[in-house]
This record gives C-alpha cells, sequence and structure tokens, in this order.
C-alpha cells in the first residue's frame, strides 16, 4: 500500500511512526515537501470542489454550503474518471 505524507505533525507522531515500522513490508511511504500543494493529488479535488460545487455561488447558511459541497462530492463518486484524470496532471504522475 501506498501512503502519500505531506509531513503533518500528526504523520510524524510516535503512534504513525510505530504503525509504519509494524507495516514496514505492506506500505510505503511517500513523503511530500512540508508545504508543496501542486504535487498533493488532494489539492486538485479540494480546487475542483471550491470551483465546481461552490464556484460563484454564495451559500446563505452553513447547512446550505455544506449540502452544496456533499452533492459535488457524491456526483463526483459516479464518475471515476474525472478522478483518474486528477492524477493525470503533470505534478502529480508520480501518485498515479
Amino acid at each position: 500500500m501506498y501512503l502519500i505524507v505531506d509531513g503533518h505533525p500528526v504523520q510524524r507522531s510516535v503512534a504513525v511512526r510505530r504503525f509504519v515500522a509494524d507495516n514496514a513490508e505492506r506500505l510505503r511511504l511517500i513523503r511530500l515537501p512540508g508545504y508543496c500543494p501542486e504535487l498533493n493529488p488532494d489539492e486538485l479535488l479540494n480546487q475542483d470542489v471550491k470551483t465546481n460545487a461552490l464556484g460563484k455561488s454564495r451559500p446563505t447558511s452553513k447547512a446550505e454550503m455544506i449540502g452544496n459541497v456533499r452533492r459535488h462530492l457524491h456526483r463526483r463518486q459516479k464518475e471515476p474518471h474525472v478522478i483518474r484524470n486528477l492524477f493525470k496532471e503533470k505534478h502529480v504522475s508520480y501518485a498515479a
């Protein structure tokens, strides 16, 4: 299993280090620089949500914003090709 990590303090905790050591045969960490969002596929999905779920709309409440985001992510769940395409971007192709 490959796990992409970005150096968040939680990922450097004793519990995580112990887990990684105990599962070294099954787990491989791919470490990103501390702050390098262009290399993180998650950031591409975050941008997709910001652009397409919220876009120019201005929710009038927190509940409306959450609903918009959930509906968008639910649609994306049914469009795996869109998520796969995020991994084809030049800077994150290493993770494909």
